[in-house]
């Protein structure tokens, strides 16, 4: 009895274990996972050049309602509203890019690969793609079995930059992740619902953004006239290049980005106003000024987005289908 005594006092006073995420985490469990995931990320980006800025978007939001943990995959059900199904969700994409990895890994090691980290991946993957780097990615997540539309607050295009700071810090990334992470948008589309008040209305002035370059104002109005852009239905409105120094894919990550905001030529009210701060105009122009080391500085803040509420060890679950939680029975 007294030696039991001891084990339960040493127990109860032992250090919590904390299994954290690792680089090469299924080299054992599954060691072709991800090359699988870059193979079938391949296919989908020689099909559609903007693939990479659709998995990008999808791990953001992801990420940022209750962590990496793959709930922005959830189907609705009949009991429940999905974060998928939310307003600014609406116009996500890539979800069959994440189904065909998820296929093609459950044919090699069934229910070990989970969707979170499938998703992480293909972002990762993307973003090599799209010409940043093939960052050493830490794997391990485990799969949420919680997903629902009420608890989906992203920040919006229209958020003050103080505003979007405060959003970000609330996940635990700061002002240089914000910058840097928003360097994304120099890659891919936007539709024409979220500039529409900067051409229009601005702070509901009924005039223009003064901000905006005159030249690219006029482009920006042949492209998004007031009368094609349907509040009710964002997803049918047109789209744009949020870049618009892209007249055509292939979509590349660098610099251009930053060039367009400090000239006034960025489309999103956020990303200009990055232009009208001290610290995010000088990360901007060195950035400019360096282009290796905006490409450094995404790939760790992409890292540290990759590790924001994830669940590991016996938490959560590695899900069959990323559309579905596992059956109970």
């Amino acid at each position: 009895m007294a030696a039991l005594s001891l084990v339960l006092l040493l127990l109860a006073h032992a250090p919590t274990i904390v299994v954290s995420l690792q680089v090469h985490y299924y080299r054992n469990s599954c060691p072709r996972a991800e090359i699988i995931v870059k193979q079938v990320v391949q296919k989908h980006f020689l099909q559609d050049p903007s693939v990479p800025a659709g998995l990008l978007r999808l791990h953001f939001h992801d990420c940022f309602v209750r962590g990496c943990d793959a709930s922005v995959l959830l189907d609705s059900t009949a009991d429940n509203v999905a974060e998928k199904t939310a307003a600014p969700n609406l116009t996500l994409r890539t979800f069959d890019v994440i189904d065909d990895a998820k296929a093609e890994l459950e044919k090699v090691c069934s229910r070990v690969v989970s969707c979170a980290d499938v998703l992480a991946l293909a972002a990762r993957d993307g973003v090599a793609l799209s010409g940043g780097a093939a960052y050493a990615l830490p794997t391990g997540r485990r799969d949420g079995a919680v997903s629902m539309a009420s608890d989906v607050r992203l920040p919006s295009p229209y958020f003050s930059i103080q505003a979007a700071e405060a959003a970000f810090r609330n996940i635990s990334l700061d002002l240089v992740d914000l910058t840097t992470l928003l360097g994304a948008h120099g890659v891919g589309f936007c539709h024409c619902g979220f500039v529409i008040d900067r051409l229009y209305n601005f702070q509901a002035t009924g005039l223009s953004d003064p901000r905006i370059d005159p030249a690219m104002l006029a482009t920006l109005k042949q492209q998004c006239p007031p009368e094609v852009v349907l509040p009710s239905n964002i997803t049918k409105d047109p789209k744009i290049f949020l870049n618009q120094a892209t007249t055509s894919p292939p979509f590349v990550l660098d610099t251009s980005f930053y060039h367009s905001l400090l000239n006034g030529k960025a489309v999103l009210q956020l990303d200009q106003d990055l232009a009208f701060t001290d610290v995010t105009s000088r990360l901007a122009a060195r950035f400019v000024s360096n282009p290796k080391r905006f490409i450094h500085q995404f790939s760790k803040s992409m890292i540290k987005l990759g590790s924001v509420g994830v669940l590991t060890g016996g938490e959560g679950e590695i899900r069959l289908n990323c559309r579905k939680v596992n059956s109970k029975t």
